[in-house]
Protein backbone atom coordinates (compact mmCIF):
# COMPACT_ATOMS: atom_id res chain seq x y z
CA UNK A 1 0.00 0.00 0.00
CA UNK A 2 1.57 3.29 -1.02
CA UNK A 3 -0.51 6.37 -0.24
CA UNK A 4 -3.80 6.50 1.60
CA UNK A 5 -6.28 9.37 1.76
CA UNK A 6 -8.49 9.89 4.79
CA UNK A 7 -11.68 11.89 5.03
CA UNK A 8 -13.42 13.28 8.10
CA UNK A 9 -16.95 13.62 6.74
CA UNK A 10 -19.08 16.61 7.68
CA UNK A 11 -22.07 18.34 6.15
CA UNK A 12 -20.25 21.69 5.68
CA UNK A 13 -16.59 20.69 5.68
CA UNK A 14 -14.76 17.44 4.96
CA UNK A 15 -11.30 17.12 6.47
CA UNK A 16 -8.65 15.46 4.33
CA UNK A 17 -5.31 13.86 5.17
CA UNK A 18 -2.76 11.80 3.28
CA UNK A 19 -0.58 9.15 4.81
CA UNK A 20 1.76 6.26 4.20
CA UNK A 21 1.14 2.80 5.61
CA UNK A 22 4.90 2.16 5.85
CA UNK A 23 5.43 4.96 8.37
CA UNK A 24 1.93 4.87 9.85
CA UNK A 25 1.78 8.66 9.77
CA UNK A 26 -0.54 11.20 8.18
CA UNK A 27 -0.38 14.84 7.13
CA UNK A 28 -3.31 17.23 6.82
CA UNK A 29 -4.42 18.57 3.45
CA UNK A 30 -6.84 21.42 2.80
CA UNK A 31 -10.36 20.59 3.92
CA UNK A 32 -13.08 20.41 1.29
CA UNK A 33 -16.09 22.67 1.50
CA UNK A 34 -19.35 20.74 1.36
CA UNK A 35 -22.95 21.71 0.74
CA UNK A 36 -25.17 19.50 2.88
CA UNK A 37 -22.49 16.78 2.82
CA UNK A 38 -21.81 17.01 -0.91
CA UNK A 39 -18.25 18.00 -1.80
CA UNK A 40 -17.02 19.51 -5.04
CA UNK A 41 -16.40 16.17 -6.75
CA UNK A 42 -13.97 17.83 -9.19
CA UNK A 43 -11.73 18.74 -6.23
CA UNK A 44 -12.00 15.18 -4.95
CA UNK A 45 -11.03 13.92 -8.42
CA UNK A 46 -7.94 16.16 -8.36
CA UNK A 47 -6.95 14.75 -4.95
CA UNK A 48 -7.36 11.19 -6.22
CA UNK A 49 -5.33 11.99 -9.36
CA UNK A 50 -2.57 13.73 -7.40
CA UNK A 51 -2.12 11.20 -4.60
CA UNK A 52 -3.26 8.04 -6.42
CA UNK A 53 -4.29 6.34 -3.20
CA UNK A 54 -4.56 2.59 -2.89
CA UNK A 55 -7.19 3.14 -0.22
CA UNK A 56 -9.45 5.86 1.16
CA UNK A 57 -10.30 5.72 4.86
CA UNK A 58 -13.53 7.40 5.87
CA UNK A 59 -14.22 8.34 9.48
CA UNK A 60 -17.38 6.70 10.77
CA UNK A 61 -19.14 8.91 13.33
CA UNK A 62 -20.61 6.79 16.11
CA UNK A 63 -22.13 7.54 19.50
CA UNK A 64 -19.95 6.84 22.51
CA UNK A 65 -21.77 3.54 23.07
CA UNK A 66 -20.96 2.46 19.49
CA UNK A 67 -24.44 2.96 18.10
CA UNK A 68 -25.03 4.81 14.88
CA UNK A 69 -26.40 8.33 14.60
CA UNK A 70 -28.06 10.08 11.63
CA UNK A 71 -24.74 11.35 10.23
CA UNK A 72 -23.32 7.81 10.25
CA UNK A 73 -25.50 6.85 7.28
CA UNK A 74 -24.42 10.01 5.46
CA UNK A 75 -20.73 9.16 5.99
CA UNK A 76 -21.38 5.67 4.61
CA UNK A 77 -23.13 7.21 1.60
CA UNK A 78 -20.12 9.49 1.01
CA UNK A 79 -17.83 6.44 1.17
CA UNK A 80 -20.02 4.55 -1.32
CA UNK A 81 -20.06 7.50 -3.72
CA UNK A 82 -16.28 7.86 -3.46
CA UNK A 83 -15.88 4.19 -4.35
CA UNK A 84 -18.48 4.37 -7.12
CA UNK A 85 -17.02 7.46 -8.79
CA UNK A 86 -13.33 6.59 -8.55
CA UNK A 87 -13.16 2.82 -8.01
CA UNK A 88 -10.86 3.29 -5.03
CA UNK A 89 -10.93 0.80 -2.15
CA UNK A 90 -12.69 2.09 0.95
CA UNK A 91 -12.27 1.39 4.65
CA UNK A 92 -14.43 2.81 7.42
CA UNK A 93 -12.75 3.78 10.68
CA UNK A 94 -14.39 4.58 14.02
CA UNK A 95 -13.79 8.28 14.63
CA UNK A 96 -15.08 8.67 18.19
CA UNK A 97 -13.26 11.49 20.04
CA UNK A 98 -11.02 12.45 17.10
CA UNK A 99 -12.41 16.00 16.96
CA UNK A 100 -11.73 16.49 20.68
CA UNK A 101 -8.18 15.12 20.26
CA UNK A 102 -7.59 17.28 17.17
CA UNK A 103 -8.69 20.43 19.03
CA UNK A 104 -6.37 19.61 21.95
CA UNK A 105 -3.46 18.97 19.59
CA UNK A 106 -3.97 22.19 17.63
CA UNK A 107 -4.53 24.29 20.74
CA UNK A 108 -1.29 23.02 22.30
CA UNK A 109 0.64 24.15 19.23
CA UNK A 110 -1.07 27.41 18.35
CA UNK A 111 -3.66 28.46 20.91
CA UNK A 112 -7.14 29.61 19.97
CA UNK A 113 -5.94 31.03 16.64
CA UNK A 114 -5.19 27.51 15.41
CA UNK A 115 -8.72 26.24 16.03
CA UNK A 116 -10.24 27.05 12.64
CA UNK A 117 -12.94 24.64 11.42
CA UNK A 118 -10.94 23.44 8.40
CA UNK A 119 -7.79 22.89 10.47
CA UNK A 120 -9.75 20.85 13.02
CA UNK A 121 -11.40 18.75 10.31
CA UNK A 122 -8.12 17.94 8.57
CA UNK A 123 -6.35 17.25 11.89
CA UNK A 124 -9.23 14.87 12.67
CA UNK A 125 -8.68 13.16 9.30
CA UNK A 126 -5.02 12.66 10.31
CA UNK A 127 -6.06 11.02 13.56
CA UNK A 128 -8.59 8.82 11.79
CA UNK A 129 -5.89 7.63 9.40
CA UNK A 130 -3.28 7.08 12.10
CA UNK A 131 -5.84 5.11 14.15
CA UNK A 132 -6.51 2.99 11.05
CA UNK A 133 -2.76 2.32 10.61
CA UNK A 134 -2.38 1.39 14.30
CA UNK A 135 -5.21 -1.13 14.13
CA UNK A 136 -3.29 -2.91 11.36
CA UNK A 137 -0.37 -3.60 13.71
Amino acid sequence: MSSVLAFDFGTRSIGVAVGQAVTGTANPLAALKAQDGKPDWDRVARLIAEWQPDLCVIGLPLNMDGTEQPITARARKFANRLHGRFGVAIALQDERLTTVSAKEYLFERGGFKSLGKEAIDSASACLILEDYFHQLD
